[in-house]
Parts: structure tokens; sequence; C-alpha cells
């Protein structure tokens, strides 16, 4: 470890994009303030509740990809890295998007100031935008989870 205060440039690089990835989950700039079909479904405290889930599951997946190695787990034991990772990956993809995912399944939102206080959703049409929606951050929560799995496995 260097530390005379001058990291290496592959250093400076992960540290960068790191704080570039924090600022872009942390933007509340473009958030909304009301319910809109298929765009977004929760407000600034059910985003606070996705974002803790988030950082949950990256400590999960980091503490248990430590431990792989750590212990010289054999490597298709590291493939169960996808479960920490979807959780991480899904919770920072609805804390970003507004939008969550089981509330687009089951048809409600969140606009509120307080966890959990919802409001059914009538209109057929925007129960299947929100649906449609909860597919696509799975699909992306599953294929960025895979990405991390796999790399887990590659990993000597």
């Amino acid at each position: 470890m260097d530390l005379s205060g001058q990291g290496s440039s592959s250093q400076c690089v992960f540290s960068f994009a790191f704080a570039k990835a924090l600022l872009y989950l942390y933007s509340m700039a473009d958030i909304k303030k009301e319910y809109q079909p298929g765009v977004c479904n929760i407000g600034a405290a059910e985003r606070r509740t996705r974002l803790i889930g988030g950082w949950i599951g990256l400590a999960v997946t980091l503490v248990l990809w430590a431990a792989f190695l750590l212990f010289r787990i054999a490597a298709p034991w590291r493939l169960f890295l996808f479960l920490p990772a979807m959780m991480s990956a899904s919770g920072f993809l609805q804390a970003r998007m507004s939008f969550c995912v089981n509330f687009g399944m089951r048809g409600v939102e969140n606009f509120g100031d307080r966890v959990g206080k919802i409001t059914v959703i009538e209109d057929p049409e925007s129960k299947k935008r929100d649906r449609s929606r909860s597919y696509q951050i799975t699909g992306y929560s599953a294929i960025i989870a895979a990405a991390i799995a796999i790399a887990g496995l590659l990993v000597p």
C-alpha cells in the first residue's frame, strides 16, 4: 500500500469512477414529485430505503467475495455472489430510477414522507406500464449481478 499520498494511476481512475458513481446515485435533481406510470412510483423516503438495500447488498457481496478468496473456496461456489450482487444492483437501480419493482408488480405507489404508506393504482394501462418497468429493472439487475458473479468465478 502506498502511503505517500501518491496513488497509482489505476487507483486514481478507480477513485474517480467510484466518486462519479456516487454522485450519480445521490443526484436528487431529477426526483419526481408525483406518480408517473412506468417512470416513477416512489418518492424520497422510499428511495432512501432502496439505496440502503443497495449498500447492504454491496457490502455483503464484497465480504463474501473476500471470504471466498481468503479461504480459497472452489471457483464454482463464487457464483453465489450473484444473490447479494442482485440485491445491490436492484437497490441502487430502484433508488436511482425512483421506481420500486415490488410496487410496480403490485400496482401501488408511495410519494409520501413515510415508508410503506401506499396508494393503489386503479388504471389498467398504468399498471401494465409499471409491470414492464419492473421487468426492465429486474433484467438490468440480473445482468449486472451475472457479470459480478462471472468476474468472481474468473478471479484465480
